[in-house]
């Protein structure tokens, strides 16, 4: 089983990612089309955080289920729990060492389509 090291753009933020990443997500809210991200859908105990958990800053809008996470320092988009399946990670596969995008299909997901509140 592959182990995957990650990090933000100035290294504050690493983490690792244990198993195979078969396929990639991007989703359509509003979020998600603004930060385009290739998610990789990884489950809580195949993430481990190698950082103190005060180098992220975290983001929550409308039903403040989801958790985004974000480098406190240079801003980037690391990964989230996921709303739709609070035990699973979303995880910015541009941010995996030695991983290739582009040897994985990206499907999309219809964030756009959940509920929000009023």
């Amino acid at each position: 089983m592959p182990t995957y090291t990650g990090s933000c753009h100035c290294g504050a933020v690493t983490f690792e990612v244990s198993g195979d990443i078969e396929q990639l997500t991007t989703c359509n809210c509003s979020l998600c089309r603004k930060k385009n991200a290739q998610m990789a859908r990884v489950h809580k105990d195949a993430f481990k955080m190698t950082a103190d958990w005060d180098t992220v800053s975290l983001y929550q809008w409308n039903l403040k289920i989801a958790k985004h996470y974000f480098c406190k320092t240079c801003g980037i988009y690391t990964f989230h729990q996921k709303r739709s399946e609070p035990d699973y990670f979303g995880v910015n596969a541009q941010c995996l060492d030695g991983f290739d995008p582009a040897s994985v299909p990206t499907i999309p997901a219809n964030g756009a389509a959940m509920s929000v509140a009023d």
